[in-house]
């Protein structure tokens, strides 16, 4: 079949991406579902840093690739020995397909789930197989099993949660990734505790989804940091108690004045090995430090090494916010239908997929928090 997909050739453009174009929009062919995956009808996909870094050339993928991970879509036909999904069901995209089978499936931490991510680093579905071709004949590969970018994509079963069809779908994409990485790394990598104090370095999606995550598990006081006076008043409407503007202050000295030496977690989800470093700087003697964000892999980050030891302080990496996705999904859409996450306010504005190349001008300059294709009438 035929689908209008963005397609990225080459990484590495210059910004401004609406004259450089890296992402091509074009129709592309679309094999149907092989046994074990799914068609499915993308209704709403979002902008996520991680895909402006496959951009960038700071996450290198495999080329050419059609891009997007975060997603919420409408089944429309499955494949053979598909048995828990049907035409008509509305699903949200997992960026790790999970094989269940491998030594991480197994012991509880699927997203470090060792066949899905060799898939994901060969840019194909979980069997191996890429399902798209450009008009040339040339095969596409697939960004993290998902490739949301397209009106249409193929995806392992393993990549899709189902859920309920009274949720929103532009509103259940922001699960995908954002919240699921957020409020994840709070719930499931911190496992913060009521009366700990957060600080949040970086407000994009991802972290005001911690703030979110942090309201919600009852931490106090939570210290929001970023260089945009306007992020830091949504951080500020999504649960946050302080904000700090690191471009007017230095934000390691506001924490500890704060907090009287420190908070005891400390987020970073810029992707940046400096922020990182204030973030850890930023925790009291036995806090801890969770990284979220995705910095470029040559880049280092070093502490002073007696720290670590001298005052028992701990650094986590968290990766999909430390879920499984099929258990935490659920719970995260439950508690947003009840009020108790503040999704919506994640949203900054809808596209057209022609409108891309400039959507990630507006996210490459920090304007935004979270843009979201409509790709169609599902």
């Amino acid at each position: 079949m035929k689908t209008l997909a963005a397609v990225l050739y080459e990484m590495g453009r210059p910004a401004p991406y609406r004259e450089s174009r890296p992402l091509s929009v074009e129709e592309v062919e679309l094999e149907g579902p092989g046994p074990g995956e799914v068609l499915v009808e993308v209704a709403a996909a979002g902008l996520c840093h991680s895909d402006l870094s496959v951009i960038d050339g700071s996450r290198p993928r495999p080329m050419p690739m059609v891009l997007g991970h975060e997603a919420a879509g409408i089944v429309r036909e499955v494949g053979p020995g598909v048995h828990e999904l049907r035409p008509g069901d509305h699903v949200v995209f997992s960026f790790v397909p999970m094989c269940g089978r491998c030594f991480y499936c197994a012991i509880g931490r699927p997203v470090l789930c060792e066949n899905g991510n060799r898939a994901n680093a060969a840019g194909t579905l979980l069997s191996g197989a890429r399902r798209f071709r450009n008009a040339a004949g040339e095969p596409l590969h697939h960004h993290l099993g998902v490739s949301a970018f397209s009106r249409f994509t193929v995806a392992a079963q393993e990549s899709l949660i189902r859920i309920d069809p009274e949720i929103p779908l532009e509103k259940a994409a922001l699960f995908g990734c954002a919240v699921m990485t957020g409020v994840g790394a709070v719930v499931n990598t911190a496992r913060v505790e009521p009366g700990m104090s957060v600080a949040v370095f970086g407000l994009g999606g991802v972290g005001l989804s911690v703030v979110m995550g942090a309201h919600l598990a009852g931490a106090h006081p939570i210290i929001a940091v970023d260089i945009r006076p306007e992020k830091l008043e949504l951080a500020r409407k999504a649960g946050a108690t302080h904000g700090v503007n690191a471009q007017e202050t230095d934000p390691v000295t506001a924490i500890r004045d704060l907090t009287g030496g420190g908070v005891h977690y400390a987020f970073e989800s810029v992707g940046n090995e400096r922020v990182l470093a204030q973030a850890y700087q930023a925790t009291r003697r036995g806090g801890t430090t969770v990284t979220i964000g995705l910095p470029h892999p040559e880049r280092l980050f070093s502490v002073p090494a007696v720290s670590i030891v001298g005052e028992e302080r701990i650094i986590k990496g968290s990766y999909m916010g430390s879920a499984v996705p099929r258990r935490d999904l659920p719970r995260f859409l439950t508690l947003y239908q009840a009020g108790m996450l503040p999704v919506d306010r994640l949203l900054s504005r809808t596209l057209r997929l022609e409108e891309i190349n400039e959507g990630f001008d507006a996210l490459a300059r920090g304007e935004v928090v979270r843009q979201i294709f409509r790709m169609g009438e599902a």
